[in-house]
């Protein structure tokens, strides 16, 4: 039977890791093709270029990647609590890491009216899970249960390091565009065999597409492990309908206004966030780095269907 190229695309999509797979490879297919664009408008060997960016890139995502735990706590205002500052907390964020096998990670809280959770570090071994005080006064234990299995996930399948991967591949192109406008400003567009006006134009506006593409692939990639990341965490603690609540309560009740400016998280760590805490700010909601609630309703439900649980 002939399967075709659109049919085997879409149900490749459907499958988690496929999706992420696809993702990664326009990615990566983007940046082949912004250089090969580089190299015959401007006269470059495309190969020494991609060299380049990427190694520039990489070397700065892995110096971020490699503070990203003092970087994250510092921008969000994270105060680390030992068992005794909140035991019930404690407790939970114990029971879920055990059940997924890790060592028990760190604990933090943000003080915020805001409910809202995220989890951060390189690996199991170094997880960081942070909440809000608004989250712990506006969720039931099993609520707050379901919220830390999705976080644990995040840990459980390294979603630090994929995004890290994801944002040196987007930074990679996002270097070669300002490589581009460097040399269209500097040098009059370009020296190499194709200096003209008009390649000149198609060469600025590839510099502009190209990043965007990459960028819309990247905030792809931190909805697809969003997705997942609700999916596992509902299986994880066996409450997907608690999590349906806790998501319902979060997105109802997230927004920018509830941050002041002593205490409200840096835009830079949106993605990390069980919701984005800064809904309600059009230049953050400009481009979604989470699924939307009815999408994200729709997976649960499907796992729950799954382990035999009605869910509404």
């Amino acid at each position: 039977m002939v399967i075709s190229l659109f049919e085997l695309l879409s149900w490749f999509e459907t499958k988690m890791f496929g999706r992420l797979v696809l993702l990664f490879t326009t990615l990566t297919l983007l940046l082949i093709a912004f250089a090969e664009v580089i190299g015959y408008f401007l006269g470059l060997d495309p190969s020494s270029m991609v060299i380049l960016a990427l190694g520039l890139s990489v070397l700065i995502n892995a110096a971020t990647y490699a503070w990203s735990d003092k970087l994250v706590l510092w921008s969000t205002h994270t105060k680390l609590i030992s068992e005794q500052d909140n035991p019930q907390l404690y407790s939970i964020v114990r029971n879920v890491a055990a059940r997924a096998n890790i060592p028990m990670p760190r604990v933090g809280i943000v003080e915020s009216q805001q409910p809202n959770a995220f989890a951060t570090g390189k690996g199991p071994e170094k997880a960081i899970v942070v909440a809000t005080s608004g989250i712990l006064r506006v969720l039931t234990p099993s609520e707050l249960e379901a919220v830390i299995g999705h976080e644990i996930s995040h840990v459980t399948h390294r979603d630090v390091l994929v995004a890290s991967v994801a944002a040196a591949i987007a930074g990679t192109i996002s270097f070669l565009g300002q490589i581009i406008f460097f040399n269209s400003f500097f040098y009059g567009g370009g020296r190499g065999r194709n200096n003209n006006g008009n390649a000149g134009i198609l060469l600025i506006v590839a510099a502009l597409l190209i990043p965007i593409g990459a960028m819309l692939v990247q905030l792809g990639i931190s909805r697809s492990r969003e997705s997942y990341a609700d999916e596992e965490g509902a299986r994880l603690t066996g409450k997907p309908q608690e999590l349906i609540n806790a998501l319902r309560k979060i997105s109802s009740q997230a927004s920018a206004r509830q941050w002041n400016q002593k205490n409200a998280p840096a835009p830079s760590t949106a993605s990390l966030w069980i919701v984005n805490p800064l809904k309600g700010s059009s230049w953050t909601e400009l481009f979604s780095t989470h699924p939307s609630l009815e999408k994200r309703v729709k997976n649960i439900t499907k796992v729950a269907q799954q382990m035999g649980i009605m869910v509404f």
